[in-house]
This record gives C-alpha cells, sequence and structure tokens, in this order.
C-alpha cells in the first residue's frame, strides 16, 4: 500500500519501480499528459514479443485475452461492465464511430463545450454548419455548466458530449446526471470524456448516476498505460448501429447465420469493433494493471497523493511570492474542485516551458495556461525544486 509520508522524503521509494524512465534524474511534471511507465510495462512488451516469435498467426487467442484484462481494468475504474467497453489505439477513432451511430439525419445538433480536447474540438469544427449543428456553450461560470447545456437540449440534438475534467485547466464538472436524464427525456446521448479523470479523481457511473451515458478515454495519462489503450463505455443493454464498422464485429456473430446484403453486429462492445491493431499496447497496458493490482493503487488512493502534491506545488508557489503581472495562480476556486494537475496563468508560458526543460524539468503549456502535473513517483523534494526553478526563471524576466 502506498503512503503520502513517502512523498516526503528526498527520494520517493516508488521511484524504484520507474527506473527505466529515470524519474530521480529529472523532473517528469508532465503526469497530465504522459505519466512514466512501470517497470512491469517493458515486461509486457517482451511478452507480446515471444508470443509473436513463438505463435506467429495464432498469437492472437492470447492477444485477445489481453484486451479482456484491458477492458476488466477499466471496467473497475468506471464502475462499468467489461463486456461494454469497445477498446481502440485513440479516442478519436472511438469518437468518430460514436457520431456514426447517432440518427444525425433527422438529428443535427450537437451541444459541446468551449473547453474540449482537440479530438472533439476540432472533429466538431469540420462538421459544423457543413454537415451538422454545433452548439458550442461557454464553460463559465463552470458550476452550473451542466444545467445550461441541459437547457439547450430539444429533439432535434443527436448527443451532448462533454468532459469531466478539463484538459486545459483542470476543473471538475459536477451534476453530469442532469444532462444524462435529460438526454433520455429527448431521445439524445451523452457522450463523457474522461481522459483527466481516471486515476486523477474517483468516477463511477453509478455514484454519477449516468446509466444511458457514453464514456471515453484512455491510458496514456493517469493509468501509465501508454499509447494505444483508449476505451469506450457503451450504456448497458443499448444496441447501435454504426455506420463506421470495423470487421472484428463478426466476431460476435458466431451464431448468427450470414444474410447477404445484411450487416449484423455483435453485441456489447462487439458493436463498436475495430479491426486488426497492434496488440503489444495491450500486452503492455495489461502488465501495468497488474502492477497497479499489487501495488493496491486505487483511485481513492492516487487522489490522495495527487492532492497532497497539488497543494505542496500550490504552497511553495505562494511562499515564493513572484509577481503576479508574471505569473499567477487561481485562489478563488479550492484545489479539490481541480483533477490531477495544477495551472498557473502567465502570458509567457511557452518560454517559461522551454527553460524550464533545459534545467530537466519538464512541464507543458496551453495558450497561457501553465501546467504542472505531479504524479505518484515524485518527492516533495523534486516538487519544492520545480518552484525554485521557476522562481528564477520568473525573476530573470521580470529584470528585462
Amino acid at each position: 500500500m502506498i503512503d503520502v509520508n513517502i512523498l516526503t522524503k528526498d527520494v520517493n521509494p516508488l521511484s524504484r519501480f520507474y527506473s527505466n524512465f529515470k524519474v530521480t534524474e529529472r523532473i517528469l511534471l508532465t503526469g497530465h499528459s504522459h505519466q512514466a511507465w512501470p517497470d512491469a510495462a517493458y515486461e509486457g512488451i517482451r511478452e507480446a514479443w515471444r508470443d509473436a516469435s513463438l505463435l506467429v498467426d495464432d498469437k492472437w487467442e492470447k492477444a485477445f485475452h489481453k484486451s479482456d484484462r484491458v477492458r476488466q481494468g477499466y471496467a473497475e475504474l468506471l464502475d462499468g461492465k467489461a463486456h461494454n467497453i469497445a477498446l481502440a489505439a485513440n479516442t478519436h477513432e472511438l469518437f468518430i464511430k460514436f457520431l456514426s451511430a447517432l440518427d444525425l439525419r433527422n438529428r443535427r445538433k450537437i451541444i459541446t463545450s468551449d473547453s474540449e480536447f482537440y479530438t472533439v474540438r476540432r472533429q466538431l469544427d469540420r462538421l459544423d454548419s457543413e454537415y451538422l449543428e454545433v452548439v458550442n456553450v461557454a464553460s463559465e461560470p463552470y458550476d452550473t455548466l451542466s444545467e445550461r447545456m441541459a437547457k439547450l437540449v430539444d429533439d432535434k440534438t443527436a448527443a451532448v458530449v462533454i468532459s469531466k475534467v478539463f484538459y486545459n485547466n483542470s476543473k471538475i464538472i459536477e451534476n453530469l446526471s442532469i444532462l444524462d436524464s435529460t438526454c433520455e427525456k429527448f431521445g439524445a446521448r451523452l457522450m463523457i470524456d474522461t481522459y483527466h479523470t481516471l486515476n486523477a479523481i474517483p468516477f463511477s457511473i453509478i455514484e454519477e448516476k449516468l446509466p444511458n451515458s457514453f464514456v471515453m478515454g484512455g491510458g496514456y495519462k493517469y493509468c501509465q498505460l501508454g499509447e494505444g489503450n483508449c476505451f469506450m463505455l457503451i450504456p448497458d443493454g443499448a444496441e447501435f448501429r454504426p455506420a463506421l464498422t470495423g470487421w472484428f464485429s463478426e466476431f460476435g456473430l458466431i451464431t448468427t447465420p450470414k444474410v447477404p446484403g445484411q450487416v449484423n453486429y455483435g453485441p456489447n462492445h462487439w458493436q463498436f469493433a475495430g479491426s486488426t491493431y497492434d496488440p503489444i499496447s495491450h500486452y503492455r497496458a495489461s502488465s501495468v494493471l497488474d502492477f497497479f493490482r499489487d501495488m493496491q493503487y486505487s483511485p481513492v488512493k492516487l487522489r490522495e497523493i495527487s492532492l497532497h502534491q497539488i497543494k505542496h506545488l500550490a504552497s511553495e508557489f505562494d511562499k515564493a511570492e513572484m509577481p503576479s503581472d508574471i505569473i499567477d495562480r487561481k485562489r478563488d476556486i479550492p484545489l479539490e474542485k481541480f483533477g490531477g494537475f495544477i495551472v498557473f496563468y502567465t502570458k509567457r508560458a511557452a518560454r517559461i516551458t522551454s527553460e524550464l526543460r533545459q534545467r530537466n524539468i519538464y512541464v507543458d503549456f496551453r495558450g497561457e495556461n501553465l501546467r504542472f502535473g505531479p504524479a505518484p513517483y515524485l518527492s516533495s523534494r523534486q516538487l519544492a525544486d520545480s518552484i525554485v526553478a521557476l522562481k528564477e526563471i520568473v525573476t530573470n524576466m521580470g529584470k528585462k
């Protein structure tokens, strides 16, 4: 069991499990973007190589066992059912399949926020006007966003698309159950992006009261699974016929006679199945999920660690007393209302990111949002050192 007290050590004992990513030799504060993989991930990659070289094309039975393990892992994080979880290499593939399953001939309206990740934003921007009517709702004030979006849902609405945690500023959105029930009332669908949610904050479709919602996300960030491990949870018991369909869906039709000219779909996750893929991602993910299980990395414990780290960063930042005309943070919203990273607001975010990287400190930015994302293998000393470096850079900027 990991304990928050280990974070106070100069070297976090958990770092030994991440030796290949050299987490003690550099400060990786991009945990909101790409957390280090535990060394266990390498064993999964090696296992994939052994199976491929030994079994050749007969490897797929083992590969499918790995994909089932990934489904089970996501199901446990979501409080969902593994057989309802479709997998894909990225969320874009899943999102466009979701769109293709909607009744867009009769329902052209998609409601979304103005703070969605590029995957959603770019695709909807392209479809807007020419193919669909996309309504972008201002995300602020955040506390009323779900209610404001719900008021726009009508009989012409195909779907509502919203993040549980916004990628640009880490703000957690509440009351999604209002959107779930409203969409159900009008025959629309709710899609919730949880990429910045899983293992950053506890999330349960049961506790959130989201029985009719689609939920998508992936393991590239807080789950430490690496690329190629995205998912979409499908509402239980619902049937869909996505226009964009992969031939793997027919694997779920073993007992169904093939009718010429008729396209049938397998049940549950098979409805949104894809095609031939690189199974190494699922081997790697399976090993990491087993590592998380053995280490008792639960979303509740990881949230406790994350909040401790974010509060430490905020405290060190406040004590540093940097010039607010160059850089500052929001203090009017409790840190508990944010996800797995803290944002410092500065017009010089790009330059600061570059100068920190020269010091072997990895952060990133979105516009004027400088993002610091801790991870469970970092120590309090590393967090404090990052703020010391930040102050030096900002102070030098103030002299010029």
